[in-house]
């Protein structure tokens, strides 16, 4: 049975903040996770993500995102994080968890859709491509620690 795919409830926040540690893991880079759970339930007001849940209500999946605006196409969602659990992935999840997202971003009139992918995850770019993406590999991401 594949698990349900709906918003997040703030008392599954334990749960999705150990994922995003393991999410961290998987890129190999632990080191640039910051948040902690107390800020994410300080800040759950702006936190927006989606889950995979299982019966037994084990999250294996997750999608974090948020509204944005970008002044060549207007209203948007940016897909933040998408991670399944290695024991669950092939199932499915992932794409279910993206088309959820896209699902809302329709439903709020939004232009489109956008997320990053690392060039190493030959996979994900395989799915992503497979979906219709467009995988634009000329801009590079800025960030700027406060």
């Amino acid at each position: 049975m594949l698990p349900t795919i709906r918003k997040y409830r703030i008392e599954e926040i334990p749960q999705i903040y150990k994922m995003i540690l393991d999410f961290a893991e998987f890129q190999k880079t632990p080191e640039k996770v910051k948040i902690t759970e107390a800020q994410m339930y300080e800040e759950s007001g702006l936190f927006q993500c989606l889950v995979a849940v299982t019966a037994s209500g084990e999250i294996v999946g997750f999608a974090t995102y948020f509204y944005t605006y970008y002044s060549w196409s207007g209203k948007a969602i940016y897909l933040d994080d998408l991670f399944v659990k290695e024991i669950h992935r092939g199932r499915q999840i992932g794409s279910g968890l993206l088309q959820e997202l896209i699902k809302e971003a329709r439903l709020n009139k939004c232009k489109k859709l956008r997320w990053q992918v690392s060039k190493w995850n030959t996979k994900a770019i395989h799915f992503y491509k497979q979906l219709g993406a467009d995988i634009d590999d000329t801009e590079i991401n800025c960030d700027l620690v406060l």
